[in-house]
């Protein structure tokens, strides 16, 4: 059940503030944590599943004890042998392989969480379990297909995306990858979590968290494809190279251009302080039903400013993210509003906003632990000046 844990610790957090009961909470959190390998006998049988009983003799080293495991599969080093290496040479790599069965146990593994969370009756009744639960499974379905992941994968490595940019550095995938082993270069990099911060400069701290806010906007604006999954260990920072490396494309997530018009709109409205509009803005997305009393409304449309407060044009910059900054007063505010909306919310968010909010406010969290100070005005204005409504 750790792979729904995880997805609904996920989904339940905002802002670093989580919305289930301390109880509840404490234990996916034990779930969460929970490290979990397979057998060497059963990942000898998902290999050999998947590449064939010869799978070895794709590899000139493979490394049988992993070194991370994740909420649906785990991940070994090894070296692609030449004879299908795409350089022609031994190539390190990382090889992701999907615990078995996992597909399959999605849909009843949430059903136990829902009579966990439901047996209590302690859920607040503006968290819509159903919607969310609904969504969760469409996301932890795409999760588990690792030949849409190879495909954003390369997608993003083009030069359209991310290839040119030699800020960002995306992994190439090995063409024998399978929808449940993902084999794919292995990089250099240090995850940029807590844990490490103290080793970075304060000029790399900034050009971490400028990069990936940036990114944030580019996968919205520019390529309405965002990989919404915020944990650290997505990111790596390569200080010889003086990159960051994206190395996780499971839970990216595409947007429609009337979505992603009305969205920027919203936000648009919110950072202008353009109170009517962006109840308007709202209900078109279907935040708001237009029922809703004025307590819901103040909440909303608060919430709404304080995210985009970063990006308002009387905002003072450079922007501090941090303790006892800019930042951690929005987040502070932002806290305040959510037990608000909770009891007087009508209708649960888009879905499109579950995973979009997360990312977004897990990149304003990562600047926060780096304790970057950027212009992120700047950066705003940098993606979404070139914007084009109503384009295809």
């Amino acid at each position: 059940m750790r792979g729904a844990a995880l997805k609904l610790g996920q989904f339940m957090s905002i802002q670093d503030t989580h919305v289930l009961p301390p109880e509840i909470d404490k234990i996916f959190r034990r779930v969460q944590d929970s490290a979990h390998y397979m057998p060497d006998w059963q990942m000898e049988q998902v290999m050999t599943s998947a590449l064939g009983p010869s799978w070895q003799t794709n590899f000139t080293h493979f490394d049988r004890l992993p070194f991370a495991a994740a909420s649906i599969g785990q991940v070994h080093t090894a070296i692609l042998s030449p004879a299908v290496s795409p350089t022609g040479r031994p190539e390190p790599v990382a090889v992701k392989i999907q615990f078995p069965n996992i597909v399959n146990s999605i849909e009843s593994d949430l059903g136990y969480i829902k009579l966990l969370l439901t047996a209590g009756k302690l859920l607040p009744k503006g968290l819509f379990l159903d919607k969310t639960i609904q969504v969760m499974k469409g996301e932890l379905a795409d999760e588990c297909d690792y030949v849409r992941e190879a495909g954003f994968l390369r997608a993003f490595g083009t030069p359209e995306y991310l290839g040119a940019d030699d800020r960002y550095k995306v992994p190439w995938v090995w063409e024998g990858s399978t929808a449940t082993v993902l084999v794919m270069e292995k990089v250099n990099g240090f995850s940029v979590g807590e844990a490490n911060v103290n080793n970075l400069s304060m000029r790399d701290r900034n050009d971490i968290a400028t990069w990936i806010i940036e990114l944030c906007l580019k996968e919205l604006f520019e390529f309405r494809a965002m990989q919404t999954d915020p944990n650290w260990t997505n990111f790596l920072w390569n200080p010889e190279t003086h990159q960051v490396e994206l190395v996780d494309f499971g839970a990216t997530r595409t947007y429609t251009k009337e979505f992603m018009d009305n969205w920027l709109r919203l936000l648009q409205t919110a950072a202008s302080g353009e109170r009517q509009a962006c109840i308007e803005w709202s209900i078109k997305l279907g935040y708001l039903t237009g029922d809703e009393n004025e307590v819901m409304l103040d909440a909303h449309v608060n919430s709404m400013t304080l995210l985009a407060a970063p990006f308002k044009a009387d905002t003072p910059q450079p922007f501090s993210f941090g303790q006892g900054t800019q930042w951690s007063e929005i987040t502070a505010q932002i806290r305040a509003q959510i037990p608000v909306m909770l009891e007087h919310r009508l209708t649960p968010p888009p879905k499109e906003t579950y995973s979009l909010n997360r990312k977004l406010s897990g990149a304003f969290l990562l600047a926060s632990r780096l304790g970057a100070t950027i212009d992120t005005k700047a950066i705003w204005d940098k993606v979404v000046d070139k914007y084009v409504f109503g384009s295809p």
